[in-house]
């Protein structure tokens, strides 16, 4: 074998070696790779709105032994416990042996994903065709949304207090949706406009009808035959819609991407890749870990975190706050001790738009999870922007557990950028750095990810909860 030369020794010494993870991992860590997404494919599919996230939690939750948090209740180390919020939202911990006063570990991802949702007054008809009218939730690029198949999903609130499910596309045999777009032969005008303004937000209907009522020399035949199948299946009335959440999901199931079976792709990668990971992560812990294990799934990120049931909400200060009301330890003395990992995708490396990335810092699919210290928009606007000393944390933990991560950046700084959680856990005085996995296509209806990230994301979680 040939003596390296001085700048061979140097090289492997000072600069960094970045290598594929499918190079780097053993047969056994494949196998749990792809044993993982299983599971993962199955959480996309169930959970395609973040109603349906919860329940599916709370579901693995409960078969892994956990039970609903109530005030006063008596915990010990390695009692699991749960808390829902709203619906749309859920917290849960494994209590740790090291009293509370010494912080808890955190993985807090979010569960919402951009979509469609039906306007409070949505169904109309117009040349005798129905519609639903709809306005769109989080960062979408509107003409990605045209001519797909689509399904519905959610509740209608009655005034009597009770909750009527609806979920149509879902099952073999179940009507789909679609959104018209205009034929190129007649879209000479339309293909002249920027991508962002070619398909107005007021032109996303959902075509949902155009049999007319016999028997009927009324108007809006065609409205009042849906109307009339709608109240036949859910006992509901146009009115009811007042009080409904209801969102147009794309109509597609998780799928392997590629001949190699590498990859994922799906409706929801973000954040339900990151919310999944934290949630198996926590499930499963073997033992009692060290500090208390806290699982965040969180709503609204996608539209600023706002409201009851986001993250700047007071929610997650009243479950780990009833934590340590058990142990009578103040709220703020668990926070300032505690560290989180803000788990929420990045922008992994296109090569097909590489001018709106930054090559050196910009994560690569198969390179493991990517830890993000900033994120934000330009001049880091929005960011918490994790210390020196907090990344060195991670790189230790990741490193000494063997788990492949990357660090990366959300495109070039000029170019645009995103937010995540991070910025309203380190408001808490927690100590906080983003990491995620890479997605393709962020914000698409159809995103991609790889196997590897997603379980190397995983990974990290569980690291996370062990320390």
């Amino acid at each position: 074998m040939e003596e390296k030369t001085r700048g061979q020794q140097l090289r492997e010494a000072l600069l960094t070696q970045k290598k594929n993870g499918w190079d780097v991992v053993d047969e056994a860590t494949e196998r749990a790779i792809f044993e993982y997404c299983e599971g993962y494919k199955t959480f996309l599919d169930r959970g395609k709105t973040e109603r349906g996230c919860v329940e599916y939690a709370v579901e693995l939750a409960e078969t892994a032994g956990f039970v609903p948090l109530e005030r006063g209740m008596e915990l010990h180390p390695g009692s699991k416990v749960y808390r829902v919020n709203r619906n749309r939202a859920v917290n849960l911990a494994v209590i740790g042996s090291t009293p509370l006063d010494q912080g808890v570990s955190i993985s807090a991802s979010h569960i919402d994903s951009p979509r469609l949702d039906l306007k409070p007054t949505p169904l109309y008809e117009d040349s005798e065709l129905a519609f639903f009218k709809t306005h769109y939730y989080g960062g979408i690029r509107k003409y990605q949304w045209v001519t797909i198949p689509l399904e519905l999903r959610g509740v209608v609130a009655m005034k009597d207090g009770s909750i009527v499910n609806v979920l149509v596309g879902s099952h073999p045999g179940d009507p789909l949706f679609t959104i018209d777009d205009l034929l190129p032969h007649l879209g000479a005008e339309q293909s002249k406009k920027p991508l962002g303004e070619a398909i107005p937000a007021e032109s996303l209907n959902i075509l949902v009808g155009s049999r007319p009522l016999k028997d009927d020399d009324g108007k809006d035949r065609v409205k009042l035959a849906v109307m009339k199948m709608l109240n036949d299946h859910y006992g509901i009335r146009e009115d009811d819609f007042i009080s409904a959440e209801i969102e147009a999901v794309p109509a597609f199931n998780a799928a392997d991407i590629g001949f190699d079976r590498s990859l994922i792709g799906a409706y929801g990668h973000d954040d339900r890749v990151c919310g999944y990971a934290g949630l198996k992560a926590l499930l499963d812990l073997e033992g009692v870990p060290m500090r208390t294990a806290v699982c965040v799934l969180a709503d609204k990120e996608e539209i600023g975190s706002e409201g009851v049931s986001g993250m700047q909400s007071a929610f997650f200060d009243t479950f780990v706050g009833d934590l340590c009301a058990t142990q009578r330890v103040p709220l703020r003395v668990c926070l300032e001790k505690s560290f989180c990992l803000s788990t929420d995708v990045t922008a992994a490396f296109d090569p097909n738009f590489a001018d709106v990335y930054e090559k050196n810092n910009s994560a690569r699919v198969n390179y493991g999870v990517g830890l993000c210290k900033y994120t934000g928009a330009r001049g880091k606007s929005g960011a918490s922007d994790a210390g020196a000393e907090v990344v060195a944390y991670v790189r230790r933990l990741l490193d000494d557990k063997g788990i492949l991560w990357q660090m990366a950046e959300l495109g070039a700084a000029d170019k645009g950028g995103g937010g995540t959680v991070a910025c309203y856990m380190a408001n808490r005085n927690i100590d906080t750095l983003d990491a995620g996995v890479p997605v393709l296509s962020m914000h698409a209806p159809f995103e991609t990810v790889s196997k590897l990230d997603c379980y190397m994301t995983y990974a990290a979680c569980k690291a996370v909860y062990q320390s």
